[in-house]
This record gives C-alpha cells, sequence and structure tokens, in this order.
C-alpha cells in the first residue's frame, strides 16, 4: 500500500510514525524556539532548561508510542499549496511553481536561489508519475487529509486525477482527521492538519479509515474543476465546505491582533498570535504577504530590518493608520 499525504510536515510526520517507538530513545538533533512577549532575546540558562524539557517530553512520548508500521519508501507527500493563486493547470507546472515562488519569498535567501521551485515543482512531478504508476499496477492507496485547506485542495486534486484511472473496488482508502480529540488528561487538542500530528499519534486514526466509493472520486473532480474555473485568489473551507473566497478574507483576525499591539510591534509576534489563536489554517507566509499588503497601502511602516537569515516577518512594525476599515487593503 502506498501514503498520500498533503505537505511537507505531514510527509515527515507519517514517515517518522512508521516506527516511531522501535527500540530504545536515543534522542536527536534538535531545535528549540524560546520567545519572550516582549520580544527580548532569551538567556543561555532559558534555552537549556527548554531544551532538558523537550527532551524528556520526547523521550517520554518515545516510550509510550505504538509504531505504525510500513516503509517510508511508500510514503508520497504533494506540497503544492493549492489553497493560494492560481490553479488552472490540470496538473501543477509553471503557473503553480510561480505561486510558490512568490509565497516563499519572504523567507531568507529565496530571491539568491531561483531554482528552488523549479527542483520542487519536478520533484513533484517526479512523485506523482511514480504514485499513478504504481496505482495504475493495482496497489491500494491511502490519503490522509483534513479540513485544513491545503489538505482538502490536495485531496480534491488528487481524487480528480485518480478519477481519470482505472481503479478496482476498494482501492482507494481514506482518512480524515477528526478537528479535535481527547487526550488521555481530558485535554481537548484542536487539530488543524497532518503536519501538526505527533508521530506517536499517527497510528490512533487507523480505526477511522473508509474505503472511497468511486462516485467519491466523481464528486472531488466535479468540485475542483469547479474551483479550477473560478481559479480564486484563495480557498477555504467555510461550514465544511471548500470555496472560492476573496484574498482578504482573513485580513480582519491579522487586523484585530495588530489593533490589539502598541504603537509599535514585533511582526512576527502579530503572526505567530494570528496562527494559534484562530486556528484558520493558513501559513506564516500567506499571513506575511497581506501584512505587506497593509505596508503597501500605508497603514504600516517598518522601523527595523530583519536579520539576514531571518523570514521577512522578524522586524518591528510601526501604526500610521489605526482604524480597521482602512487597515485593509483593497
Amino acid at each position: 500500500m502506498i501514503e498520500v499525504v498533503f505537505g511537507d510536515s505531514a510527509c515527515g510526520g507519517l514517515k517518522m510514525a512508521q516506527h516511531y517507538g522501535e527500540g530504545e530513545y536515543s534522542g536527536g538533533a534538535f531545535g528549540v524556539f524560546v520567545s519572550h512577549h516582549d520580544g527580548s532575546e532569551p538567556t543561555e540558562e532559558e534555552i537549556q532548561a527548554a531544551r532538558r524539557e523537550f527532551e524528556e517530553k520526547e523521550r517520554l512520548e518515545w516510550a509510550n508510542a505504538t509504531p505504525m508500521g510500513g516503509n517510508p519508501a511508500d510514503v508520497y507527500g504533494f506540497s503544492y499549496g493549492l489553497s493560494i493563486g492560481d490553479i488552472s493547470e490540470g496538473i501543477p507546472g509553471e503557473k503553480r511553481g510561480q505561486v510558490l515562488e512568490w509565497l516563499y519569498s519572504i523567507y531568507p535567501n529565496m530571491d539568491e536561489d531561483p531554482a528552488f521551485t523549479d527542483e520542487l515543482m519536478q520533484r513533484g512531478k517526479d512523485v506523482f508519475g511514480k504514485a499513478c504508476k504504481r496505482i495504475s499496477e493495482g496497489e491500494d492507496v491511502r490519503v490522509w487529509y483534513s479540513n485544513q485547506p491545503d489538505e482538502l485542495c490536495g485531496l480534491y486534486w488528487f481524487m480528480a486525477q485518480l478519477n481519470r484511472l482505472e481503479l478496482r473496488d476498494g482501492q482507494v482508502i481514506l482518512v480524515s482527521l477528526s478537528d479535535w480529540e481527547i487526550k488521555e488528561d481530558d485535554n481537548i487538542v484542536v487539530q488543524s492538519g497532518w503536519g501538526g500530528v505527533k508521530p506517536g499519534d499517527w497510528h490512533k486514526h487507523l480505526d477511522l479509515q473508509t474505503v472511497a466509493p468511486s462516485a467519491f472520486l466523481s464528486m472531488c473532480a466535479a468540485q475542483w474543476e469547479r474551483l479550477r474555473q473560478e481559479n480564486a485568489p484563495l480557498r477555504a473551507v467555510l461550514n465544511g465546505r471548500l470555496v472560492s473566497v476573496p484574498e482578504t478574507l482573513y485580513d480582519e483576525f491579522i487586523v484585530r491582533e495588530i489593533e490589539a499591539e502598541g504603537n509599535e510591534f514585533h511582526e512576527a509576534t502579530v503572526i505567530g498570535k494570528v496562527l494559534g489563536k484562530y486556528e484558520l489554517g493558513v501559513s506564516d507566509a500567506w499571513i506575511a504577504h497581506r501584512i505587506e499588503k497593509m505596508i503597501s497601502a500605508g497603514s504600516l511602516i517598518p522601523v527595523t530590518n530583519a536579520a539576514p537569515d531571518s523570514p521577512i516577518y522578524h522586524r518591528r512594525l510601526k501604526k500610521i493608520v489605526v482604524s480597521l476599515n482602512r487597515f485593509n487593503p483593497q
């Protein structure tokens, strides 16, 4: 059986989940991010304490994990970010590469490596070809998706491609991520996509898998064709339905957090609050580009610059306009 996910984080998470918890915990190289609300730098003692806490938590999770089993070579990940930008192409190609190049431009050195998106798209093309070949030869395929916009777009797109193949009954299996989960300590965890599922938790969702009937593939193909024809700048999940929406859809949430800050504020803090508080299923890159629009509209101005090795939003901004209505760029 081959496994299909949508996004680099989900792809890495599923590969880890296959053998997570096997043998003795050996630790590993990992980074720990420590920040202060006032933007001050954490001390070395704080960083080391956070690292020790994180490693102990990882050790316990490893000890209590149940390996899901499988082969990492059977995992196929598609990272096209299809909720954003032009989707008029049947198979993501040059236009999709241009969207990703624009989206990733907020990250350091991306303008110095124009071949990055070309390599990304070529890798996606190769992965797609290999997956379709194995499916055409009769292998089962299990598709992991959620209501996160990129993952649901990925599902519709991939089902549209499979709908063109001659498949046998029961060949396509679906695993849909529930919106929330009750943990052992009775805490409720909101789940916004497979990229955020811990490696030790993937196996728990196997009980949710279902066989996709041919009618489901046809429905997804029809819905994806509708979205392609509309070709909006953004797609979002509203009332459980994937729809075309204007690019300003999430601006009110961004502005709400900006207005809660002082006259000068850290842009990264606002982005972190939008991501953590509202669980919109969008990336830091999309929020950063919307803030760039606000800067272009004259509502904000940068007062510091990001370090060369940091995303563009690692800087301070100053408010020029504080009215909610005037903040929103058209």
